[in-house]
């Protein structure tokens, strides 16, 4: 396997509104005026789960993301409570990254949680999210879709607080985990990632994810399981390109297919043999579509550069 080229983006840091220093992660602006995409990530996702797209598009757009508060370079809110965490604060970090970086106008892609987080900066910041692509996400409570078990939606809650208090123990669960070479071979049989996931693409995403503080992820994933942004999907009035794939068991195609539904402008790509992780398995495809939304919708570069693809 030939070795992986470095992560090519330069790590800066802002401090929030409530004191939080927040890790933000850009690459090199192209061009002067080059046009902005800001990636909002999943939970527990590393900044290189970006990897192709940054790699395919970075010719031509300049691309921000950023590590939610606790996660990876971004430091734990000062105050230590749940409420600290809240979706609306990820989207206060974000405001404060685009003002120190100067960006007024942007494309914003979210990824899992990043789709929640997308759709309240869209209810924060309309003036600056020109389009909006929401992959493998949903717009309401995740954590009452991770499981069909009859009963679990009411008890989830519950359990994600006991793993929380127990952070210790899940912390050494995920390093030993993610420590295994044969963990990519458990996750593709149980179907949690599809076939077509690189292996080194994996190892070198859950070798950092296995570092998360796990306090930290699961106070975000409280957040996620109470955050609601169904009223916003029928205020939208800027392009949206949703993508999932027909086999994530964790935000079932059905969630998607309802957004889709419920947004005025929305073009839909249904991904076969996606799971959760569509845009990591089928990179060139997923790439390809949204540059196509882009080109459909004017978010192109001010000037054509020598490298630029037809």
């Amino acid at each position: 396997m030939l070795p992986r080229l470095p992560f090519a983006v330069d790590t800066r840091y802002v401090t929030s509104f409530d004191g939080t220093k927040i890790a933000y992660h850009v690459t090199r602006e192209p061009f002067p005026g080059a046009p902005v995409i800001l990636l909002a990530n999943g939970l527990g996702g590393p900044p290189a789960s970006w990897r192709a797209q940054v790699d395919y598009l970075s010719d031509r757009y300049r691309l921000l993301t950023w590590d939610y508060r606790g996660l990876y370079s971004s430091e734990k809110p000062k105050s230590g409570e749940s409420a600290a965490y809240a979706i609306p604060n990820h989207v206060r970090d974000l405001e404060i990254i685009a003002k120190t970086e100067g960006i007024t106008s942007a494309a914003l892609i979210g990824w899992s949680m990043g789709v929640q987080v997308s759709l309240e900066a869209y209810r924060r910041l309309p003036q600056m999210i020109k389009l909006l692509v929401l992959i493998n996400g949903t717009s309401g409570r995740a954590l009452d879709t991770v499981t069909p078990i009859p009963g679990m939606k009411a008890v989830m809650p519950s359990l994600v607080e006991l793993a929380r208090k127990a952070h210790s123990l899940a912390k050494q669960l995920a390093q030993k985990t993610t420590s295994q070479p044969e963990t990519v071979v458990w996750f593709k049989r149980m179907g949690l990632v599809g076939e077509t996931f690189d292996d080194g693409v994996f190892a070198e995403l859950v070798h950092q994810y296995g570092g998360l503080d796990m306090d930290a992820f699961f106070q975000n994933l409280k957040a996620i399981g109470t955050h609601d942004a169904n009223d916003v999907l029928p205020l939208i009035n800027v392009p949206v390109l949703v993508i999932t794939g027909d086999r994530d068991a964790f935000t079932p195609r059905a969630l998607a297919q309802q957004m889709a539904r419920n947004i005025r402008n929305a073009d839909m790509l249904v991904v076969r043999g996606g799971t959760h992780y569509t845009c990591v398995e089928f990179p060139e495809l997923v790439n390809l579509r949204i540059e196509r939304f882009f080109r459909e919708n004017g978010f192109l570069p001010a000037r054509p550069t020598s490298s630029a693809r037809p």
